[in-house]
């Protein structure tokens, strides 16, 4: 039966792995490597990894470090950060990447989705939209690269996306990244009523009944970050997943 995916999101910053909260104060927590060894023993579903600071940095992907957590990954692999053409994506997709996730370079300008989408398929292009609350409370996509609100309308923003070729959405909480409070469920709600490719939502999941929440308001799949690296009220290192009994709620 159907049940829906519940996917890993693990941040880098200089291949290191990292969490955030409100994507900021990255603390450091271990070895990438070593956490996707982990995660193919409990055999999640599929994985996701995003290189913080490649775009603020102005960095290309680091196709070879990419390629060798590919290689350790029995899991379908996907990557962002600092990619910016069709060739580095063939590059990663060559790598063993199954699918890239773009962010900063496509909040502007869509030509790399219909480009990407056009020579590869859509169904190896993932659109990450980050969304943040403004000093008026108003949602608005956010810009990590500039570290500032932008003047785009959400629901407009991943119509635009879809129309291009995207293939897959993560919607990401900033406010609410690292915070462990739970999803923002009106969000997610407001967002699956436009979306119609897979959406996954990010950001806020402290327990796994944030996780059935998140897929009742509307999402295909659930990620999470602090939820699968820490343990206990001192977020103590150690890496989980739900047992396959608890997966199987999801579809309930």
């Amino acid at each position: 039966m159907f049940r829906p995916r519940v996917i890993p999101t693990l941040l880098l910053e200089d291949n290191q792995l990292v969490k955030t909260e409100k994507f900021k104060s990255p603390t450091y927590v271990g070895d990438p490597v070593n956490a996707i060894k982990v995660f193919n023993d409990k055999g999640v579903d599929e994985i996701v990894v995003l290189d913080i600071t490649a775009s603020i940095e102005g960095r290309k992907p680091d196709i070879e470090f990419i390629s060798h957590m590919c290689g350790e990954a029995f899991m379908p692999f996907s990557y962002g950060g600092g990619i910016t053409t069709v060739k580095e994506i063939k590059q990663l997709i060559k790598g063993g990447v199954e699918k890239v996730v773009l962010n900063a370079s496509i909040q502007n300008d869509l030509n790399l989705v219909k480009d990407a989408a056009k020579e590869i398929g859509s169904q190896s292009i993932v659109a990450c939209v980050d969304i943040k609350s403004n000093w008026l409370g108003k949602q608005m996509v956010y810009s990590h690269q500039s570290g500032k609100s932008l003047k785009i309308d959400i629901v407009r923003h991943i119509e635009a996306l879809q129309n291009a070729g995207c293939g897959e959405i993560i919607l990401q909480s900033v406010d609410l990244d690292g915070t462990m409070k739970g999803y923002d469920l009106n969000l997610i709600e407001k967002v699956s009523k436009v979306c119609t490719v897979p959406l996954v939502v990010l950001g806020g999941v402290g327990n796994f009944s944030h996780l059935e929440e998140g897929i009742e308001a509307g999402a295909s799949a659930a990620s999470a970050g602090s939820f699968f690296v820490f343990h206990g009220k001192h977020k103590a290192v150690l890496i989980t997943y739900p047992t396959q009994e608890e997966l199987a709620k999801l579809n309930s």
